[in-house]
């Protein structure tokens, strides 16, 4: 029978480095808090729980992570990880193996995870790395033989102990049972007069617990978050896997330093990305799509063959096949774009549905407005869709061609293959293959004069 897991997040820390009134592990790393994304490496684990230790900014830190199966567990006053990790023990089964984590520490990995969880088995697994600088991180120590005999904090290490490369990650997986019996036996004697929770492993060695420790795939994912600095250094790391992972499914990216995947990218064959360009949310990209420089495209869908012009902002739009996009689009909500659509430099377009074939090139406001096929919207038409109170809808059909610089005020249809005058504005139905048009008669004023400034006296 399975051995059940129960996972063990700490997440009390109040982040004095950061120098901000938001709790550490609310602050975003590529667009999310940092500890949503080490809750997404604990569910991917598949335990029987998950309890999260929380103390500073307690309420905000809950309000932030409202899913369902979480433990919230709270340590009123921050005496150490060996009294955060108590603090969760009385909901946890004694037949269970306990995973701790951090929730400042993002980027440990599902993989990492599970080949130091099949290292515990009765005994005491441990993450541990080497470093050429260890800094901060508690010391591992070994005898003679190369068994672990405990690990002892930097602040608290000799010269000798201080010279040691193998360092703590603070990950570790241990049966449950043996776990409370060693937190209950911790002193809080050293330089911090905290519980530590790597002393438990002299006493597992005192009663003879076998130690192992195992590596991470790479030094990225034992980094933790103590400041504005470290949190931007952890999001460079992360943006390269994120780029890592495009290159290696074929997507050609300018400059792979100057992109950011703010969620979740997915992308046909032949994609070509520019730089400077964010992806937030949920995207997906089909084949041969190209994105040119400086956009910002957040949970959308381009279809296949698309091109996107520079300095566009796009937001939960659906774009079709073989559309043309920007320069200086903006696309917003609702939007529904079919095959073959131009939407050209300073377009807005919000709540709107465009069929196969349309095109609004230039200097346009397209807001709650259903286009037909084949229309042409010439440049400075705008839909007047709001009274002062309410949203009303334009509709326009197939093949219909609209003058520049027309206002057409909703709630207000236009036939199929009618044809706008410009300059016109259109309150009224416009029929079907007619030309409508609202102009008054231009006339001359012989002999009238510009004003001309007068002179300083």
């Amino acid at each position: 029978m399975a051995v059940p897991l129960e996972i063990v997040i700490l997440a009390a820390g109040q982040g004095k480095r950061m120098y901000s009134d938001r709790p550490k592990v609310l602050h975003e790393l590529a667009g999310r808090p940092l500890l949503a994304h080490v809750l997404a490496t604990a569910r991917a684990l598949k335990p029987a729980a998950i309890h999260v230790v929380y103390g500073h900014g307690g309420e905000a830190v809950r309000a932030a992570n409202p899913e369902l199966g979480i433990t919230w567990v709270h340590q009123a006053e921050q005496q150490g990880t060996g009294h955060a990790v108590a603090q969760a023990m009385p909901g946890v089964a004694n037949e269970s193996t306990v995973l701790v984590l951090y929730g400042d520490v993002p980027l440990i990995r599902p993989q990492t995870l599970k080949k130091l969880l099949s290292a515990a088995g009765t005994g005491l697994a441990l993450l541990t790395t080497e470093l050429p600088h260890p800094g901060p991180y508690g010391r591992i120590l070994r005898n003679a033989a190369g068994q672990v005999t405990r690990i002892v904090e930097s602040k608290d290490a000799t010269p000798d102990e201080a010279k040691v490369r193998e360092v703590n990650t603070g990950f570790l997986a241990v049966p449950a049972g043996k776990l409370k019996k060693w937190l209950s036996r911790l002193k809080n004697h050293n330089a911090q007069g905290e519980y530590y929770l790597t002393d438990i492993i002299s006493i597992a060695v005192a009663e003879k617990v076998t130690i192992i420790t195992r590596l991470p795939g790479d030094i990225a994912e034992i980094l933790g978050v103590n400041s504005k600095a470290e949190l931007a250094q952890v999001e460079r790391m992360y943006q390269k896997q994120q780029t890592e992972k495009l290159m290696q499914q074929g997507v050609t990216l300018r400059d792979p330093a100057r992109l950011d995947v703010r969620g979740e990218l997915t992308c046909g064959r032949d994609v070509v990305i520019d730089v400077n360009v964010i992806f937030e949310g949920k995207v997906r990209l089909g084949d041969r799509v190209q994105v040119g420089p400086n956009n910002v495209i957040r949970d959308s869908t381009v279809g296949s063959g698309t091109v996107i012009l520079p300095n566009c902002v796009i937001e939960e739009t659906d774009i079709g096949a073989d559309c043309r996009i920007g320069p200086f689009a903006r696309l917003r909500p609702e939007t529904h774009l079919a095959a073959h659509v131009h939407v050209g430099n300073f377009v807005e377009v919000k709540k709107s549905d465009v069929a196969e074939g349309s095109k609004m090139n230039h200097l346009s406001y397209i807001g709650d407005t259903s286009i037909g096929r084949n229309v042409n919207i010439g440049a400075g038409t705008i839909t007047c869709n709001y009274d002062g109170a309410n949203k009303h809808r334009t509709i326009i059909g197939d093949n219909v061609f609209v003058g520049s610089n027309t206002a057409l005020v909703a709630p207000v249809t236009v036939g199929e293959d009618a044809t706008i005058g410009a300059g016109s504005v259109i309150s009224k139905d416009a029929p079907a293959g007619e030309l409508t048009l609202t102009r008054a008669p231009q006339t001359t004023k012989p002999g009238w004069k510009r004003p001309v400034k007068k002179a300083k006296k």
